[in-house]
């Protein structure tokens, strides 16, 4: 079984060595698992891209914006039998995942969304990102009767072939809702088998790239939109 850890970059030197090693390669063997590494860079002016090569990753270059945009590049070219996802700041806990790929698998799932706010370290969320996302995972809730608790959450662990029971990928959307929106796809298809599971958020290395207002009200605007044509 090859596992696919895919994850957008932009100038995230600081935390794409961190994250990478994090990965319990020793953990991967034991269960015979192969591993894939998949960077969707989006032209970083750093050492990205240079550090992760080193690492073996695979080196995409998307130079369309878009936090979805990267995803929607990546995952067709994922060529594992799933996908698991993450910044590469160092915030998720890469250490988990041949936890959490397990978990998939003893339980059956086809998908499984993580909670960060389960377990937040010192600094990793601040007051205002924390009641904009407290904001985002209600309204998720009321309009799409969902029992998830983290909307934003960027780390999923899923079956490749789950992405064939939802909509087209490129109908995605390109920015930040991309996060939600394959919650949204995945929890209301009765085809999938979907959880959400306690995880955690540390403080991130480097530079903090989200614009807490204009992304949290872009987010906000997609739910309601996405519920209508819904």
């Amino acid at each position: 079984m090859k596992i696919s850890v895919i994850l957008p970059t932009i100038n995230e030197e600081e935390g794409i060595g961190p994250t990478l090693d994090a990965i319990n390669k020793k953990a991967f063997d034991e269960n015979n698992w192969e591993l894939e590494l998949i960077i969707v860079d989006g032209n970083s002016k750093d050492k990205t891209k240079e550090i992760a090569w080193n690492k073996g990753a695979k080196i995409i270059v998307e130079p369309r914006k878009g936090y979805g945009r990267a995803y929607k590049t990546g995952m067709p070219q994922a060529t594992g039998d799933i996908i698991v996802t993450g910044d590469a700041d160092a915030t998720y806990p890469f250490d988990h995942i041949h936890k959490y790929v397990k978990q998939l698998l003893d339980e059956d799932l086809d998908f499984i969304t993580t909670d960060r706010f389960a377990r937040l370290h010192h600094g990793s969320m601040s007051v205002k990102h924390y009641f904009g996302n407290t904001v985002l995972n209600w309204t998720m809730r009321i309009l799409f009767l969902m029992s998830v608790h983290d909307s934003q959450s960027g780390m999923w662990i899923f079956r490749k072939k789950a992405l064939e029971k939802i909509q087209p990928i490129e109908e995605f959307n390109d920015g930040m809702p991309f996060s939600e929106e394959i919650k949204i796809e995945m929890f209301t298809n009765k085809q999938v088998k979907a959880k959400e599971i306690p995880s955690m958020l540390r403080a991130r290395e480097g530079e903090v790239k989200i614009e807490s207002f204009s992304d949290g009200i872009k987010n906000l605007k997609f739910l309601f939109l996405k519920r209508v044509r819904n």
